[in-house]
């Protein structure tokens, strides 16, 4: 017979048992508990997870299971449709209760509400929670209450709230049903890449929870004291690296928050107070993302600022492969296409240049680019992605000025002055000294030949004129400012 009044902990992006409020309350309703993890892609709308970040999931479900192992428990593992799954477990364990934290995304918020409201027409105990951010999107609003779209008053409010909870440890004991209900291997979800590819992924991440605390603890020893300058150097380890880890929920946005706070203080530690500043200040950014997705819900496909639908674009596809393929003649966007498509991951100044390259230079519609980051990012996240492409495209909320083009040589050259990002990422240019590293076209033939490259053949000529192209731009977004 199965076990009676047992709990189901449907695990979703908080894969993790620290500060993990679903799964904490799920304890304290003092019943079995069984986690689960539902695969149903084709209920995330337009959006389902890349390959990337796929790829990511498989191993942060197994470290997961691992977790819960070593407390005795496992996680079960089933396809969807979610409704009818959860349904069945719950007949299956004799569950009388469901708890999960909750997502953002258009689609799922559509989703979990029809879920949720069907399990109560059951007369099933359903709750939900906040596990990922700060301040939920319906909680701060400006005083006409409507939502922010500029992030400083929007931060400014958020900072006018009551202090997030502190993070709480992990339940001491997870309570076991007497049978557990059947489960597919974590391989039978075909989360991997037939072809494997993922050799680059593999060596530069450490999916799940603990390798989450161990990104945290080298971040606030080896770069949080520098990161306000730090941050905008793709040649230095000078950021957290973890997005990827954020947005899989192996770790909170309130353990992260606290660990921040408690560098003022704890343990002697004391850092600049700008630099706690600066990286409070990026959470604050990703608070902001979802609070626009939330109130937007149609800025993944479409412009927050209408005018901008109108925006000439000239889409070209063997322009777009160069772009994607790290072959645009511009060094610093080839190398961060070339890490994205190596480990999944890119600097964030770089992630500007390259999107600004592509929708600016290239005139390309901006949606081109957030499709391929999102099949490319290990952290792609859908209101983060999002804003940093409407940000860029100068069609969002607080978005760049449209003036704003980014010079691919002149960032190059203030940001990875010694050209040592460029070279790791562009062996082609090993060998090309840095003044010439940010723009090779410019070299001397001499030394073009001494360094072993031909351009046109080796490395590849610029598929545009910046300067021309930033004209072009600039004439495009002059018109539909009219």
């Amino acid at each position: 017979m199965p076990d009676t009044g047992g709990s189901i902990v449907w695990f979703r992006q908080d894969l993790r048992l620290a500060d993990n409020p679903a799964l904490l309350a799920a304890f304290r309703h003092g019943r079995p508990i069984i986690p689960v993890f539902i695969w149903a892609p084709d209920e995330e709308g337009q959006w389902p997870p890349g390959s990337a970040s796929r790829w990511w999931l498989h191993q942060s479900l197994a470290q997961l299971d691992g977790s819960l192992r070593q407390h005795s428990s496992r996680l079960i593992i089933r396809r969807g449709p979610t409704l009818e799954t959860i349904r069945a477990l719950l007949d299956q364990t004799g569950s009388t209760a469901v708890f999960w934290n909750r997502r953002y995304e258009p689609a799922v918020i559509e989703r979990d509400s029809r879920v949720k409201a069907a399990l109560q027409k059951d007369g099933r105990v359903v709750e939900s929670f906040n596990g990922s951010l700060l301040f939920e999107p319906w909680t701060v609003q400006t005083q006409q209450g409507q939502p922010y779209q500029v992030f400083t008053p929007f931060w400014r409010a958020c900072f006018a709230k009551p202090e997030p909870a502190p993070p709480e440890n992990a339940p001491s004991r997870i309570a076991n049903p007497r049978r557990w209900p059947a489960s597919l291997k974590l391989a039978e979800l075909g989360l991997e890449p037939a072809i494997d590819w993922a050799a680059g992924l593999r060596a530069s991440w450490r999916p799940g929870e603990v390798g989450a605390s161990e990104q945290l603890k080298r971040f606030l020893e080896e770069a949080l004291g520098d990161y306000p300058t730090g941050r905008n150097r793709p040649d230095r380890m000078g950021t957290s690296r973890l997005s990827p880890h954020l947005h899989f929920g192996e770790i909170s946005v309130r353990q992260l928050w606290s660990a921040l706070c408690g560098q003022r203080h704890d343990q002697g530690i004391t850092q600049p107070a700008e630099a706690i500043r600066v990286c409070g200040s990026e959470l604050g950014w990703r608070e902001f993302a979802h609070h626009l997705l939330f109130h937007f819900q149609q800025t993944p496909q479409e412009p927050l600022r209408k005018e901008f639908a109108h925006f000439p674009c000239q889409p070209d596809h063997d322009n777009l492969h160069a772009w994607q393929r790290g072959r645009t003649g511009y060094p610093i966007v080839d190398a961060g296409m070339r890490e994205l498509w190596h480990t999944g991951w890119m600097h964030n100044r770089v992630r500007m240049i390259v999107a600004s390259f592509l929708v600016k230079d290239l005139l390309i519609p901006w949606q081109e680019g957030a499709t391929w980051f999102w099949g490319t990012l290990v952290d792609a996240d859908l209101a983060n992605n999002t804003l940093g492409w409407q940000w860029t495209a100068g069609c969002g909320a607080d978005a760049a000025p449209y003036f704003r083009i980014f010079n691919p040589v002149t960032q190059g050259e203030k940001f990875d002055p010694h050209g040592d990002y460029v070279r790791h990422w562009i062996p082609e240019l090993n060998k090309l000294p840095s003044e010439w590293v940010h723009k090779p076209w410019e070299a001397p033939a001499r030394l073009l030949a001494d360094a072993g490259i031909e351009l046109g053949s080796t490395y590849p000529l610029p598929i545009v004129d910046h300067r021309e192209a930033r004209s072009r731009a600039l004439e495009a977004l002059q018109r539909i400012k009219k």
